[in-house]
């Protein structure tokens, strides 16, 4: 359109020029000396545009050739760039498609004509790793710190990505550990050394990790409980033998990870297992107050200390609302057994088995029974405990996927069963 426009005013101009030099072309004469010119005016006007024309043009031509070596220089850059583009896509294409050796060609085949070499050897170094060879992934990795220094953090977290997929937790620990002192804020590194702690179960530094997880959102809210579940856990298995350990680790837990109640459990469970269930017996009472459970009656039962007295307050006065939890009457057998009240101790293992029979209530009669000079019913406790065994442990058998016929059962001696 700009041409159409262009050209019609140059055709309206021409006719313009043309009528005024038709209606009067001009006259000029010009001398020198015994010299003269003469002519038409419109006939030098038309001669100087053109000689104006004719210089313009050669001084035009002689710049262009003078810009040559630089015009050549522009081209050869902008098809290298071009060339390189090329191999950096259909490297990318074939490292998705899982040519990983064709990829790793085209990547550096060009890389270092590349505008972004960084990317270049970045993708060459997961195609090397992808084949196995872990050098030729680090030699990349080098490059690719070379070619831009200031890319310590992009060029840190591949490589530490690249040793966690290749199980290098060692090599992977140093790496983070490295952008951990250069970038202490960036949710990926902490994220990559959730990744490695859990590899290498370092519970611990875990658990100094939990702050700064929550404190970054480097994860979601709910992976987070998760993980601060899994983390406690297996920090209370590794101090299952110090109460010490234990109590101050129950300390910094979060409230709402004390007051859940699998957690109370396995805590009261390895103090109890430590003789140092005293401490918990206030805990797993507050607990029962507010929500009854009969796996924490029982760890209440099994807890050694010289206030029994008042622990059995505590535990009959459960009895008002539980009046026929077979594992509260046995506690209570038990409490009663650790104060030395026989008869109630009786009465408490009878009213157990009398709802449900469980083998450990018979054996703790039959060792009242046998204290108390009764031989003959403690004979038959133990019996009748032995029995129900026998049948729990064939029915577990048969129930079991892929079970065998249940092995041939030997009775323990009585000396055994004193012991229990």
């Amino acid at each position: 359109m700009r041409t159409l426009i262009a050209g019609f005013f140059g055709l309206l101009f021409a006719v313009m020029v043309t009528l005024w030099v038709k209606k009067d072309n001009g006259y000029f004469l010009i001398g020198y000396g015994h010299w003269s010119v003469e002519g038409s005016l419109a006939l030098l006007l038309l001669t100087l545009a053109l000689v104006c024309l004719l210089l313009y043009l050669l001084v035009r031509t002689l710049a262009r050739l003078w810009e040559m070596p630089d015009l050549v220089h522009d081209w050869q850059g902008r098809r290298r760039a071009s060339r390189a583009r090329h191999a950096l896509t259909q490297g990318l294409v074939e490292l998705a498609e899982g040519n990983w050796k064709a990829a790793e060609t085209h990547l550096i085949r060009y890389a270092h004509q590349c505008e972004t070499p960084l990317l270049n050897y970045l993708a060459a170094a997961r195609a090397a790793q992808l084949q196995g060879e872990d050098a030729r992934r680090d030699e990349y990795l080098k490059l690719a710190h070379a070619s831009m220094p200031t890319a310590d953090v992009a060029v840190g977290l591949t490589q530490a990505e690249l040793q966690l997929d290749h199980q290098q937790n060692e090599q992977a620990l140093a790496t983070l550990g490295h952008l951990r002192s250069i970038a202490p804020k960036h949710t990926h590194v902490l994220m990559l050394l959730k990744r490695l702690y859990i590899n290498l179960q370092e519970w611990d530094k875990l658990e100094q990790l939990l702050p700064e997880l929550r404190k970054r959102k480097a994860v979601s809210e709910q992976e987070f409980q998760g993980l601060e579940i899994k983390v406690y856990q297996e920090r209370m298995a590794a101090m299952a033998q110090d109460a010490e350990a234990l109590q101050q680790l129950w300390q910094r837990m979060p409230k709402a990870l004390r007051q859940r109640q699998p957690f109370l459990k396995t805590y009261a469970g390895y103090l109890v297992d430590l003789g140092a269930g005293e401490s918990v017996a206030p805990l797993i009472s507050e607990f029962l107050n507010k929500q009854w459970d009969p796996e924490l009656v029982r760890l209440y039962g099994r807890i050694k200390s010289a206030d029994v007295a008042s622990r059995l307050s505590v535990a009959e006065g459960w009895l008002k609302a539980q009046p026929k939890d077979p594992e509260l009457l046995l506690t209570l057998a038990r409490l009663c057994l650790q104060s030395r009240l026989w008869g109630k101790a009786r009465s408490y293992l009878e009213a157990s088995i009398g709802i449900l029979p469980k083998v450990e209530a018979y054996q703790e009669l039959g060792l009242l029974l046998e204290q108390l000079g009764e031989p003959d019913k403690a004979l038959e406790c133990f019996r009748t405990g032995l029995g129900l065994e026998r049948r729990q442990t064939s029915r577990a058998l048969t129930s079991a996927p892929g079970s065998r016929p249940a092995l041939r059962y030997e009775a323990p001696k009585p000396s055994a069963v004193e012991g229990l």
